[in-house]
């Protein structure tokens, strides 16, 4: 491993009180306007060329700028930067934030993801920078160099540009861009698992400025991603999150047998999470609390409304009631739900059990999960042996996997009095599901979620894997 690679630390609860203030270690020192703009803001050039490439959808859009621009000699900026914002989030503040980014950048550099989709700007913007650097303009090829991103929005909106700037990991087209964070979303584990605290400033328009000053010095970090393959059976009909996309090819890990009967026809998806992946009533609850949200869109004025609406909504779930209740979606995982996992430097396929009082497993990546909470713990070196664990980071290449029971159990994790249940660590899982008298299960990735129809006659697999590579991100300590 690098060793140069920070190490993610638990936030502390005052940290984030702090930061959700507007203050921070720069607090007490005055950022200067023009000096920030001068070094941010890239050559009008290689700005119009670069998003003329990405209207147009065309690596060649934006040719007549370099044409245009003469034989003049231009300096790239110190810091490079462009900025996605989704400016729906963070209830009112989405619009006002866009037009002060454009301010103290350009108008250019600020994409709104619902005009500009990032993966557009991988294969648009920067391949316009790329050919134009081999082309021999030493601009492009130090702003190339230098960029950074900047993401605005939730943590499903972070996840969305990671997985697409790891498509620079796949085609080698290195350098990627590291990603710094302006917390818009409900939960912001992301946001403060990096240091970029847990909620949209109060004081906004002067921590903006120094939440910039952060990204361009800030020192980077390496964040595990974990690719997804979900296979049903065909002919089903699924609305899954906009992160898992329509594959032809299944790649399930052909070394763990399929065990019953197979369907004649399949469908598959794939995507990628950077922080966790739930199934079970956890899910069920951040399903219908989405679904609500979207039907009264008046109700999402911010994080702290949302937070109450979704607290006020799980208890109408029945999460709190008894798992021994007629309807069996209320009831525990054990009887629809079989667990593989590989371990750490193990190349073979272990089942382990799932607890019978379980009703949401998890299987987590950061140490933040719930708005900031640390379900997992921190376990003492003489459990970590005992159990064969190990100390838990977000670059270990190892997700920790762990249950939770009924609401009252869930509440007082959330609430850090107790740990969750520990189930295991892995470095690969394989969930499989079958019906019998539950009609459907409920999933979500980064705060995503999605009902999963089920099968009486054939299972549903899902399988996770690490990405090869990691992500890049920004500290903003």
């Amino acid at each position: 491993m690098d060793s140069s690679t920070a190490r993610i630390v638990v936030r502390s609860s005052m940290l984030d009180l702090i930061r959700a203030c507007g203050f921070s270690g720069l607090a007490g020192v005055r950022i200067d306007k023009e000096e920030l703009r001068r070094r941010l803001l890239m050559p009008q050039y290689l700005r119009l060329a670069m998003l003329d490439s990405i209207r147009k959808k065309d690596v060649d859009g934006g040719d007549q700028h370099f044409r245009l621009r003469g034989s003049d000699s231009v300096s790239s900026s110190e810091s490079p930067m462009v900025v996605f914002i989704n400016s729906r989030s963070g209830g009112r503040h989405g619009p006002v934030l866009k037009e002060r980014l454009k301010q103290l950048i350009s108008e250019e550099q600020v994409f709104d993801l619902h005009d500009v989709k990032p993966l557009e700007f991988v294969r648009y913007g920067l391949a316009c920078l790329e050919k134009w650097a081999n082309n021999g303009d030493l601009c492009a090829r130090e702003t190339r160099q230098n960029i950074r991103v900047v993401v605005a929005g939730g943590d499903g909106t972070i996840g969305w540009v990671l997985g697409c700037l790891g498509e620079l990991h796949q085609k080698g087209r290195e350098p990627v861009p590291p990603v710094a964070i302006i917390p818009l979303g409900t939960g912001n584990d992301l946001s403060r698992s990096f240091g970029w605290g847990g909620s949209f400033p109060f004081a906004w328009k002067s921590a903006i400025k120094r939440t910039l000053q952060r990204a361009t010095k800030g020192r980077i970090c390496r964040l595990d991603s974990w690719h997804v393959v979900l296979q049903m059976p065909g002919g089903v009909a699924v609305n899954p999150p906009h992160s898992l996309k329509v594959t032809e090819e299944c790649q399930l890990d052909q070394t763990l047998e399929i065990e019953g009967d197979v369907p004649d026809k399949v469908k598959c998806y794939e995507g990628v999470f950077f922080n966790y992946f739930s199934i079970g009533m956890d899910a069920k609850v951040a399903y219908g609390f989405h679904h609500l949200r979207n039907e009264k869109p008046y109700l999402a004025q911010g994080p702290i409304t949302n937070k109450i609406i979704y607290s006020s909504y799980s208890c109408t779930q029945g999460w709190f009631l008894t798992p021994c209740i007629s309807d069996p979606s209320l009831r525990g995982l054990k009887n629809v739900l079989r667990i593989h996992i590989k371990r750490v430097n193990c190349s073979e396929w272990e089942q382990i059990p799932v607890p019978k009082s379980v009703r949401a497993v998890v299987a987590l990546n950061l140490h933040n999960y719930g708005s900031g909470r640390n379900p997992w713990g921190n376990p003492k070196p003489e459990y970590l042996e005992k159990r064969g664990f190990v100390e838990a980071h977000a670059d270990d290449g190892l997700l920790e996997i762990f249950g939770l029971k009924q609401g009252w159990h869930a509440s007082f994790v959330m609430v850090e009095l107790i740990s969750a249940k520990h189930i295991a660590q892995a470095a690969s899982i394989r969930l499989e599901i079958r019906g019998g008298e539950w009609k459907d299960a409920y999933m979500q990735m980064d705060g995503e979620p999605w009902k999963q129809p089920m099968s009486k006659d054939y299972s549903t697999f899902l399988e996770i894997k690490r990405v090869p590579f990691e992500s890049l991100m920004i500290s903003g300590e």
